[in-house]
């Protein structure tokens, strides 16, 4: 094992991978000289060359229509959008023509695109910087959406994802690029579609993804004191999710708060909270809580204001075991 920072794990991955297989290669702003805006591919354009990592013009909808042109072509092309929130630009080329090609042409090619970009506020980069829009993408037929809380899961779904023939929507929290863990020296793999159950607990299912992890867990630590066991779950794959181990969390608990930094509104905790009220009802001792960003942009100044955590996951977990929050109790008569 050996000690890593997130973001070294992303480069190790896309190494690796690019060793491996001739046909990967990468493309985006930055990506060559530059090492990447956050350090992702840095070393990469000496080792492998102009060939295989592609700096190009400030154009999200130009470059990404190249790399699903390529990846019809028998490439395996990995993406990098800058700040997520850029990616709208290349909407087009994303949801119109790289998540629809295979049905479109009855299968005839596969279409092997990695779309990796950094989210999430914690910067102070402004209302167009820190936006989580993993939502979009979960609701569009034919991507997959996949996050990761640690290196160690970081570096496996990477992997995964450029030896995957779909489409594979790749987001990383940008707070948590120079976040340090272990990792094994020798190759591994994290399946895709596979959630991760980082703390076991028998009174309330938390389930959470990316940077909402660690303050999942922070919450967890907290609430043991108080007596309630939490079970959190690392959902990793937004889409497609893993029910069986949400819905067999559940029906050990019978609670659940859902969290994610992204909006509350019309978000992944909707999309959760729905299928387990319709599919296993019955299992629910208490109406399912979710923790999100309130609905408005992310304040520059009133940034850690707008962005949920440790305290919020803690408060939804009280109010889902029917416990007085800090607040009320410290409250007077």
């Amino acid at each position: 094992m050996k000690d890593i920072r997130y973001i070294s794990a992303v480069n190790e991955a896309l190494r690796e991978e690019m060793e491996r297989d001739e046909t990967v290669f990468l493309i985006g702003e930055d990506v060559g000289h530059a090492g990447g805006s956050f350090g992702a591919t840095r070393g990469l354009l000496e080792k492998f060359g102009p060939g295989r990592v592609l700096d190009t013009p400030i154009s999200e909808a130009g470059f990404t229509s190249l790399a699903a042109g390529a990846a019809s072509c028998g490439l395996r092309p990995v993406v990098e959008i800058m700040f997520m929130d850029f990616v709208t630009c290349a909407m087009d080329s994303i949801v119109n023509q790289i998540a629809k090609m295979r049905f479109m042409f009855g299968n005839q090619y596969t279409m092997p695109i990695v779309v990796r970009m950094p989210e999430g506020a914690g910067l102070n980069a402004g209302p167009q910087h820190s936006q989580c829009l993993e939502a979009w993408f979960a609701h569009v037929p034919g991507l997959k959406v996949v996050t990761a809380a640690t290196p160690y899961d970081v570096k496996g779904l990477l992997k995964s994802a450029v030896r995957d023939d779909n489409p594979v929507i790749f987001i990383e929290n940008k707070t948590l690029h120079a976040v340090k863990g272990r990792i094994p020296e020798e190759e591994y793999l994290i399946p895709i579609g596979k959630a991760d159950v980082k703390r076991e607990g028998r009174d309330v299912t938390i389930v959470t993804v990316s940077r909402m992890v660690s303050e999942s867990l922070l919450a967890a630590d907290s609430l043991e004191k108080e007596g309630i066991h939490a079970e959190v779950i690392d959902l990793m794959t937004i889409q497609p999710w893993d029910r069986e181990t949400v819905y067999g969390s559940v029906g050990k608990t019978h609670r659940l708060v859902v969290a994610h930094e992204g909006v509350k509104q019309f978000g992944i905790g909707a999309e959760i909270s729905s299928a387990v009220t319709e599919e296993i009802f019955d299992e629910l001792d208490a109406p399912v809580i979710r923790v999100g960003a309130p609905f408005m942009p992310i304040h520059y100044s009133l940034e850690k204001a707008c962005v949920p955590g440790a305290r919020d996951v803690s408060a939804a977990v009280l109010a889902v075991m029917g416990r007085p929050s800090s607040e009320e109790r410290n409250r007077k008569p």
